[in-house]
């Protein structure tokens, strides 16, 4: 149920080369014409805490910040996508306490990534632990951002949110999505 919600707003292209034909690099989905991010993808952590971030999103990702998610996963946006939500977070209100937290949480917990030859980030020590990662490791694209997910962790929360499906899209069709 939530896929095919999901898949009914999304308009899928193949990237048009200078030529006007159809671009050969890996198909990336775009909505007018931004490139997004989306899939679901298996990688390891190595005990370094290297991770390698799949192939048709490195180039976006050149310079990437990773901080920590909800969920009790991590967020790995590109450096210009953080930068916009770093502005609206930190224009909060910081008298009151929630906004404090989160800004806090996003922020404070952030630390700027680059990606290596072999296509791999480091994952900071305080990252790792936070959300739990071990060695398996789901990475999901979300639009603008990815999420880093221990596997295990992915899997059972996933499992609750399709049991839930039918209810997140009416309450979601509420909302005028």
């Amino acid at each position: 149920m939530l896929v095919g919600l999901f898949l009914s707003l999304l308009v899928i292209n193949r990237p048009q080369n200078k030529a006007g034909g159809a671009d050969k690099s890996p198909c990336r989905a775009r909505i007018n014409n931004k490139s997004m991010f989306v899939g679901q993808y298996s990688h390891n952590l190595d005990a370094k805490g290297r991770l390698a971030i799949p192939a048709k999103f490195r180039g976006e990702l050149k310079k990437a910040v990773v901080t920590k998610g909800l969920d009790n996963c991590l967020f790995l946006y590109p450096k210009k996508e953080f930068e916009k939500l770093a502005e609206k977070v930190s224009a909060l209100d910081f008298s009151k306490t929630n906004n404090r937290a989160f800004n806090r949480n996003l922020l404070g917990g952030a630390m700027d990534v680059e990606i290596d030859k072999q296509g791999r980030i480091i994952v900071p020590e305080y990252l790792r632990n936070f959300a739990g990662l071990k060695k398996n490791i789901t990475i999901t694209g979300l639009y603008n951002r990815l999420e880093i997910w221990d596997a295990a962790s992915w899997a059972k929360y996933n499992a609750e949110t399709e049991k839930n499906s039918n209810e997140i899209a009416e309450t979601l069709s509420g909302l005028g999505v």
